[in-house]
């Protein structure tokens, strides 16, 4: 059984401990594992778990690549700055695109050598505003995961579940996402869902729906990225494409256009 580090810090709470040693820690998940229901944990398959380490692999990269890209646009507006400094940040970004992409192109291997994994990427690509670098990183995330997991149990893992906060007649804070969950799998789908909403047109028309509610754009971003993740959980699980009138059907007068 693998303990949620969050439920096993939350039930060690509860005990009132002052102190931190190994003796008090195994006590605890002792204590854990006789209360709590047990859950059997089934490891992934190699070839899963060998594109999610290229996955977060390739996220990291892209995140020095775009503190990179933030400075080398500072250096525009700093006239004190040598111009070698420019050329060493100029360098490194040709670096990284090259790192990055050879390393996109180990991971599809990975992929192209399961074939589970292979159609799982040709489905996850039918979708309008996901290209193959979203796919794999979504993939990344999700194929780790047991197979009986709900598509709501995907949205929760994602971190995009909605958190309501309410105590009496008094304190009633507007709904927001936990963030409690898989960053990773949480980033991949942003983009995906921002190109989507704008371009495929099942997605807009639930997006402008929202909008038209009064919906905040990021809200609207936020649901399509939650709506979006159910659609992939029903597409993986039947091996289908996208469906674009199950996620959203279009009005009488876009359908005909």
């Amino acid at each position: 059984m693998v303990v949620n580090p969050r439920a096993a810090r939350d039930f060690a709470k509860a005990f009132l401990l002052r102190s931190k040693t190994d003796t008090l820690d195994a006590s605890v998940l002792l204590e854990f594992v006789r209360r709590m229901p047990f859950v059997s944990w089934q490891p992934p398959r190699e070839a899963a778990l060998a594109l999610r380490a290229f996955a977060r692999r390739i996220a990291a990269l892209v995140k020095i690549r775009s503190q990179e890209k933030n400075r080398l646009h500072a250096t525009e507006h700093c006239r004190e700055l040598p111009a070698a400094i420019r050329r060493d940040i100029e360098v490194n970004l040709r670096h990284l695109d090259r790192r990055i992409q050879q390393l996109e192109e180990q991971a599809v291997d990975v992929v192209w050598a399961d074939p589970g994994l292979r159609h799982d990427l040709v489905l996850l690509t039918s979708i309008r505003g996901v290209a193959r670098s979203s796919a794999l990183q979504i993939l990344a995330e999700i194929r780790v995961l047991p197979d009986d997991v709900s598509p709501r149990q995907w949205v929760a893992h994602a971190g995009l579940d909605p958190r309501t906060f309410e105590s009496g007649d008094s304190v009633a804070k507007p709904p927001r996402i936990s963030r409690v969950g898989n960053r990773y799998l949480r980033a991949a789908l942003y983009m995906p869902a921002l190109v989507a909403s704008q371009h495929e047109p099942h997605v807009k028309a639930f997006y402008d729906q929202l909008l038209a509610r009064g919906k905040k754009p990021k809200q609207a971003l936020v649901a399509a990225m939650r709506k979006l993740l159910h659609s992939i959980h029903g597409m993986l699980s039947n091996g289908s494409d996208f469906d674009g009138e199950r996620f959203r059907a279009l009005p009488q007068g876009l359908r005909e256009s």
